[in-house]
């Protein structure tokens, strides 16, 4: 199984960036997605998490109504639009797959990981 995250950038407070997590060796539309973030210091969080049909989603108070997490089963990818970025928001940012459907927020949940990619947001 991998899962290659993208689209990580340095962007200005307030900016946008969609970041993408391809997925293979594995049958994505089996799995519910998510994704986490680890700023420095700190330990990794929850952002936001998807059902495997997309048609369910999750988000921590914190991203509420300004990141949108969607997936295509037919490119095996799950994405994070992120809007109205903040400086506290800059991480690494790990998107992972959970083996059965639902939506769950804890990372013991999650059985499969990316690298992460790194989001940076200027004040």
């Amino acid at each position: 199984v991998q899962l290659v995250e993208s689209g990580g950038w340095l962007v200005q407070a307030g900016g946008s960036l969609r970041l993408s997590c391809a997925a293979s060796g594995l049958t994505f539309s089996s799995y519910a997605m998510a994704w986490f973030r680890q700023a420095p210091g700190k330990e990794r969080e929850f952002v936001a998490a998807i059902t495997t049909s997309g048609g369910d989603t999750y988000y921590a108070d914190s991203v509420k109504g300004r990141f949108t997490i969607s997936r295509d089963n037919a490119k095996n990818t799950v994405y994070l639009q992120m809007n109205s970025l903040k400086p506290e928001e800059t991480a690494v940012y790990y998107c992972a797959a959970r083996g059965r459907d639902g939506l769950a927020s804890k990372q013991r949940e999650y059985a499969f990981w990316g690298q992460g990619t790194q989001v940076t947001v200027s004040s």
